[in-house]
């Protein structure tokens, strides 16, 4: 079975070749690793060319008819990708040489599975090889059916590069290309509110991620504008897809408010009080920033 890596890419020529080579090391042989340069101007190509003689590897510029960023890149990739299963890889981090053959051995014991999730650890700096050498806990845990709750909330962390899929998940789906932060949330969202998705977690970790300042992550944590603006966009995607699907549980309710008060984000509390009213909802609604307030003064007030 073919197994399809999609790797967006942009001005990334210090790190990009260690992950490839990372992927070049997997046990498992049988893919092809999509790499969509997304209009980098360093030596992402001179940097990579050798490891491009190796057919599995396919190197691509981004279409000028999807929008610029990683999801008009990946989906771009998840477009041409020819695999029965996709994964996403980052241009910057490491994977277990036996990240493939281990998930892929689980798919063919487990038909009716969607997709498996499994674990990663963050690494700065240079990375510690020797890590690599520890022996893998194989053991798993089957998820129950109904998660667009656990999706949503964050219970069921589904970062983009933890996830190996079956291709059928994504038919018609794609992700928001107006998105620059948090848009495999929004994507995972939506598959999880619309169709009932099987899924299994490893209980080991397969995936390092590299934890830098330059990364998505890194500049959202420094209040990078344009990130934090697309996390405030995919909340209020997010919650007008569960308003759509009628699937606005008073849980949900709850941390949409949350969201709107914690991170000002008024078009949430209009969407929601637009669509459904209660003296309940209306009560926590005012009663959430009084809450918020108390909890930051006894913060404050500890340290």
């Amino acid at each position: 079975m073919l197994i399809s890596i999609i790797m967006a890419t942009y001005n990334r020529d210090a790190f990009i070749l260690e992950t490839l080579n990372s992927i070049k090391n997997q046990t498992y042989i049988n893919y092809e690793c999509l790499i969509i340069d997304d209009g980098g101007t360093d030596n992402t190509f001179k940097v990579i060319e050798p490891i491009l003689k190796d057919k599995k590897f396919k190197f691509f510029n981004r279409p000028k008819s999807y929008k610029k960023g990683l999801c008009g890149s990946r989906n771009f990739g998840l477009d041409i990708a020819k695999g029965d299963f996709i994964i996403f890889f980052d241009d910057d981090d490491i994977v277990h040489p036996k990240l493939l053959e281990t998930l892929l051995s689980i798919f063919k014991d487990n038909n009716m599975v969607d997709f498996i999730h499994f674990k990663k650890k963050s690494f700065e700096n240079n990375f510690n090889y020797s890590i690599l050498e520890k022996r893998l806990n194989i053991s798993y845990k089957y998820l129950k059916d109904t998660l667009f709750e656990e999706v949503i909330l964050g219970k069921l962390p589904l970062a983009s590069c933890t996830v190996l899929w079956r291709k059928k998940v994504f038919e018609k789906k794609r992700f928001n290309e107006d998105l620059h932060y948090a848009e495999e949330w929004e994507l995972y969202s939506r598959f999880f509110i619309e169709k009932n998705i099987k899924g299994i977690v490893f209980n080991d970790i397969l995936y390092f991620n590299r934890k830098h300042i330059n990364s998505n992550t890194g500049e959202f944590w420094s209040n990078n504008p344009k990130r934090i603006n697309s996390m405030k966009l995919a909340t209020q995607k997010i919650l007008e897809f569960v308003i759509l699907k009628n699937k606005l549980t008073y849980t949900l309710f709850k941390y949409f408010i949350g969201q709107a008060h914690l991170h000002n984000i008024p078009n949430i509390i209009k969407i929601i009080f637009k669509e459904r009213r209660s003296v309940k909802m209306v009560f926590y609604n005012f009663l959430f920033p009084l809450r918020y307030r108390i909890y930051k003064f006894l913060k404050n007030f500890k340290k």
